[in-house]
């Protein structure tokens, strides 16, 4: 024994003290990356199961987005920070520990839409593009035989005795919330009006609003926009069939709390053990910069709300914990109008929603994820100088680099014909769109951004987006992962099989 220890020190070596590095710059480039380091090397390992997950969604968030966003919101900051040059800045999920990679491909399709990324991450399952928890080989007729449709993680956590909750800025029947507890061939399909047809109703696939208010258990807490899905057409809704669903939901939840502005939600209690149904706008909730707080909630009001009812409601759970999706959707919308104030404005309240999690829940049992669905055609370019307007004309540096070119008088830089650039522009998108104008200057909220290809709407991307990870079981996200995993991962945290 004796001799096998000495043969394994000599093996070993001297222990030999790590040498100081030795540089001639410590500046506070320097300082800072060794603070960042050793933050990392002090994450300590958390608990293997949670009692809670929250997924958090940035519709639509790509990898440009999360970097013009965070200059954005370091330039215009909204906490009562001075402003900044932007790049330095940090979001919320910045300082999360874990990250990964996630390809979002759909069954049958290169480029994405929200309705089959949304069934991945909720069902564990890929599918087509435009359909919402089926199998991607199942079409209408699987209506009729529902057991045999994937099962969403939000069905699993209610047959488990778990709290369960949404909060969207989109239409509550929007693809993805309606991903969280809804069954159809076509994402359209969100209320019995002209976008779910007469001839297709004979699938007997019920409309997603229908779904919503049936879905077995029952929701803890809703909220988002859409309330024209739910109502009839001449009394403030879109339905054809006469139904008033917000009606039947009451019936099936004699107890429940229905709020349709700010007054109400804010006149709720969060420890009343109620359900709560909250549609804040016929339509998606307004975009942010337009928002009137008195009239509707902004994300992070709905998060606080959402996570204190949960909270609250354990006890009657038996201490049972939570599922929680937390929507960001207009990010998405604003890209596609080509807008990039809007698409920035939405991405900095998400962070702040992101935040205000972070800070309220036991990250010891509480897994968050935040992600995209996917990502969209912004790109971020040109060789401005750092604290360049993120919304504005390039500036390029003063000298050096690859960014020597011919400049405005006012020290733009400019394309081959001679038009100022902007360091944001978009792939394709609308030449036109109502209420915007390409003739405004870049930084103003209604700028209708440059593209190279003229759409009636601008489009998805393709690449990959980023996951975040934070709580029990966040080791998990790392490396570059399929979509569908992000489900699995949340199955293994909460110690399902």
């Amino acid at each position: 024994m004796m001799r096998a220890l000495l043969l394994a020190a000599v093996l070993a070596g001297p222990v030999v003290a790590a040498p100081a590095l030795d540089t001639p710059v410590k500046d506070q480039w320097w300082a800072d990356g060794r603070a960042a380091l050793e933050a990392r090397l002090k994450v300590v390992n958390r608990p293997k199961r949670a009692k809670n997950v929250i997924l958090m969604v940035g519709d639509g968030m790509g990898i440009a987005t999360i970097t013009a966003a965070r200059i954005f919101d370091g330039q215009r900051p909204i906490d009562g920070r001075a402003p900044a040059s932007g790049e330095e800045n940090s979001l919320a999920w910045d300082r999360m520990t874990n990250t990964a990679l996630v390809k979002t491909y759909n069954s049958n399709a290169q480029v994405p839409d929200s309705a089959g990324t949304a069934s991945a991450f909720n069902t564990g399952v890929k599918t087509r593009i435009g359909v919402i928890n089926f199998g991607a080989d199942q079409g209408p007729e699987a209506c009729k035989t529902p057991e045999k449709l994937p099962r969403t993680l939000a069905e699993m956590a209610r047959a488990q005795g778990m709290g369960l909750g949404i909060v969207t800025t989109t239409r509550i029947t929007h693809a993805t919330p309606a991903a969280v507890y809804g069954h159809v061939p076509n994402r359209n399909w969100e209320g019995a009006d002209r976008a779910y047809p007469a001839a297709d109703r004979a699938s007997g696939c019920a409309d997603l609003a229908t779904q919503l208010v049936r879905f077995k258990g029952g929701f803890d807490v809703a909220l988002g926009g859409g309330g024209a899905r739910f109502l009839p057409a001449g009394k403030g809704g879109t339905r054809d069939d006469g139904r008033n669903l917000i009606d039947e939901w009451l019936q099936a939840w004699p107890g429940g709390r229905f709020v349709a502005d700010a007054k109400g939600l804010r006149a709720l209690a969060v420890a009343d053990v109620a359900p709560v149904l909250g549609l804040f706008n016929a339509d998606h909730i307004s975009f942010e910069a337009d928002r009137k707080d008195e009239v509707e909630p902004g994300l992070p009001e709905l998060a606080r709300f959402a996570l204190a009812k949960l909270q609250a409601g354990a006890k009657q759970r038996g201490g049972k914990g939570y599922y929680l999706m937390i929507e960001g959707g207009r990010i998405d919308h604003a890209h596609h109008a080509s807008n990039p104030y809007r698409a920035m404005k939405e991405a900095q309240m998400f962070s702040a929603t992101v935040a205000e999690v972070l800070k309220t829940v036991n990250l010891d049992e509480t897994l968050v994820l935040v992600t995209a669905d996917h990502s969209h055609v912004l790109t971020i370019a040109g060789y401005p100088q750092r604290g360049n307007d993120i919304l504005g004309y390039i500036k390029p540096p003063a000298a050096g680099g690859e960014s020597d070119g011919a400049l405005s008088k006012e020290g733009y830089a400019l394309d081959d014909r001679g038009q100022p650039m902007t360091t944001l522009s978009y792939a394709n998108g609308p030449f036109l769109s109502r209420g915007l104008s390409r003739m405004l200057p870049p930084n103003d909220p209604n700028y209708l951004a440059i593209k190279t290809y003229g759409t009636d709407s601008e489009s998805h991307g393709g690449e990959d987006v980023a996951l975040f990870g934070e709580g029990p079981r966040a080791d998990l996200v790392r490396g570059v992962m399929e979509q569908n995993l992000i489900f699995h991962i949340m199955v293994e945290a909460l110690g399902w099989r």
